[in-house]
């Protein structure tokens, strides 16, 4: 997959510096609301995937991949900056992490979270890839501002014990280990991160911990899918986005 079209969004990867620096000032702008570039040496060795608007030429989303070729090299990625991953090392097949989803902070359409997907059904499909991994982030560094979706986290999506992240990063909240209450769950609902949800829906699991990420101004959560496990009907309806 490096592009196609569904209804008004258009996912293609990006083909420029151009289109990369694009891609830099859309997440400044979704991450600290401000102008700027949001950059790192890992734009260097990632797919950098672009959803703009058809009808207007905007961008409104993007997000990056990196492949690996197994849990042996996880070490390589992001998240290993700030969860230790010994556990996943074990994984055998290509993985995947994605990174850096973000969106328009003016632009609410569901279906460009659809077609995110779509895009990385498709590459998913192409490269056989086993598991897809990243950082789900709450907005914030205040957990309390987001106890009931810990609590849900908490109770029923804690990644299997054979692949649980371990502490790494130097502030964490240990929600699984801190939280013993009866959360709301519309209100978890609520506030639970849109892609952190997708994941969920999969049958996506969680590190028993949050990262406080103060450069980022986030909660981020480690989260694994792994793609044998995903529901049939679930995958039937992605791959008819990304076909």
């Amino acid at each position: 997959m490096q592009e196609f079209t569904r209804g008004r969004y258009r996912a293609r990867w990006a083909s420029s510096d151009a289109d990369r620096d694009a891609a830099a000032a859309l997440r400044h702008l979704a991450f600290r609301g401000t102008e700027g570039r949001d950059c790192d040496e890992y734009d260097e060795v990632c797919i950098q995937i672009l959803i703009e608007d058809t009808q207007t030429n905007q961008l409104v989303a993007c997000f990056r991949i990196m492949t690996l070729g197994s849990g042996s090299d996880i070490s390589q990625s992001y998240s290993a900056q700030f969860y230790n991953l010994e556990s996943l090392k074990a994984f055998q097949g290509p993985i995947v992490e994605m990174g850096r989803f973000c969106m328009h902070p003016d632009v609410h359409d569901p279906d460009i979270l659809r077609i995110a997907w779509g895009a990385l059904t498709a590459y998913v499909d192409q490269h056989g890839v086993q598991l897809l991994f990243g950082c789900s982030s709450f907005r914030g560094t205040e957990a309390s501002d987001y106890l009931d979706a810990f609590t849900v986290l908490r109770q029923r999506h804690l990644a299997p014990r054979r692949w649980l992240p371990r502490v790494k990063a130097p502030q964490v909240f240990r929600f699984a280990r801190l939280l013993r209450r009866t959360p709301d769950l519309k209100l978890a609902q609520l506030k639970m991160p849109p892609l952190l949800r997708t994941y969920l829906l999969m049958g996506g699991w969680v590190s028993d911990h949050a990262v406080v990420d103060r450069h980022m101004n986030t909660l981020h959560v480690f989260t694994g899918l792994e793609i044998a496990t995903i529901p049939e009907a679930r995958k039937r309806l992605l791959r008819a986005v990304a076909s």
